[in-house]
């Protein structure tokens, strides 16, 4: 990794409030000391983590709305609202005397998302028309042919799923994934069932979404100490522990070891997730861990209770054709999608292409990559 170097560092910008985003800046910002740009939703994660680090009175954070301009030294910035799996996603648009840089962030296009903001279209179509040097761009699904699926289908898969469930349900999925908790949640209500919280970091998520303006009409959520004190077809569970994390709750319920909740034949728990590559032997152990309860499990090979939050390969093509970039530069992937996303590049049209390694410098402008 390149060592922070804090006389050429203005400052950090954070486009999404996801851990692989955010959750370095308690360890960076000690050595590099410079201000902090991120939305609301973000600001409100960010909150948590600094003050774990005993670093929340010192971090100067500066909180921008999605869709809002401003100057950090010679760079203007913009947060340009894009579709994710959470609150607040944008991209950012980067402008120079030297050229115009637009890194995507994480993202997808979801023309039916459950909360929060639209993709920007009408905006990317506009930064096209002004020239775009370089796209840096999110590669996480370029392996996959047409489009992601959109939020609302598996929001509606799940209250089917949800309506037919004879004794207790539990949903396990990643905490920070404001949607499908939204999504759950209405299906619980619609069913007539209350909804227990289980797992420290779906506690502080809700808290924070709740902060921001959304969840508010979620309704209460009970304490886990409720969970035996309910009829099996009045109550939905949702927990952590959908990577098969050995802490987490659904792992603890799996064994028959959490102190208040326990599982019995007949019941149900949905993944709502996909399984992260190096997860796998984890996550089977919690199934089958269930099983031998007796427990029903559904997971994304069974049915619609998941879908990704980044761009195949339809969506890529539309996001070149809106920018109209000089160049692109595969980021967020493993090697074999950053070496695919060069070639689905190339294959696109795009004259420039660069594939480029943590702690690379990269001279964008002027003159060819």
């Amino acid at each position: 990794m390149m060592r922070p170097n804090p006389a050429s560092t203005s400052c950090l910008v954070l486009t999404h409030a996801h851990e692989d985003h955010l959750g370095a800046v308690a360890w960076l910002w000690p050595q590099l000391r410079c201000p902090v740009y991120c939305t609301p939703f973000a600001a409100a994660i960010l909150a948590g983590k600094l003050k774990e680090r005993g670093l929340d009175e010192d971090v100067p954070v500066r909180i921008k709305a999605v869709g809002s301009r401003f100057a950090v030294g010679s760079f203007n910035l913009e947060f340009v609202s894009v579709t994710h799996s959470i609150p607040e996603p944008t991209a950012v648009l980067i402008e120079t005397k030297q050229g115009r840089v637009l890194h995507s962030g994480d993202w997808k296009i979801d023309r039916t998302p459950v909360m929060g903001d639209h993709f920007d279209e009408r905006r990317f179509r506009e930064i096209g028309e002004l020239g775009v040097d370089a796209l840096v761009c999110d590669s996480t699904n370029v392996l996959r042919q047409g489009f992601s699926v959109s939020e609302a289908e598996v929001s509606a898969s799940l209250w089917r799923i949800v309506a037919e469930a004879k004794g207790r349900i539990a949903i396990t999925t990643f905490a920070s994934h404001v949607e499908r908790i939204s999504s759950a949640v209405a299906a619980a209500r619609k069913a007539g069932r209350e909804v227990v919280i289980a797992g420290r970091a779906m506690r502080q998520t809700i808290e924070a979404a709740r902060t921001c303006g959304y969840l508010r009409d979620a309704g209460s959520f009970l304490d886990e100490e409720a969970f035996g004190y309910l009829p099996p077809d009045k109550i939905m569970l949702l927990c952590t522990g959908s990577q098969g994390e050995p802490r987490a709750a659904i792992a603890r319920i799996a064994e028959d070891t959490h102190p208040n909740i326990a599982l019995d034949e007949g019941d149900l728990v949905v993944f709502s997730s996909k399984t992260i590559p190096g997860n796998e032997k984890a996550v089977s152990a919690v199934h089958n861990n269930l099983a031998s309860l007796g427990v029903d499990v559904i997971t994304s090979d069974d049915a619609l209770v998941h879908t990704s939050g980044h761009p195949r390969q339809d969506e890529l093509k539309l996001l070149y054709g809106w920018l109209k970039p000089r160049a692109v530069i595969p980021m967020h992937g493993e090697p074999r999608h950053l070496l695919r996303h060069v070639e689905f590049a190339e294959a696109s049209g795009i004259g420039e292409t660069l594939m480029a390694e943590n702690g690379d410098l990269i001279r964008l402008a002027p003159g060819p990559a």
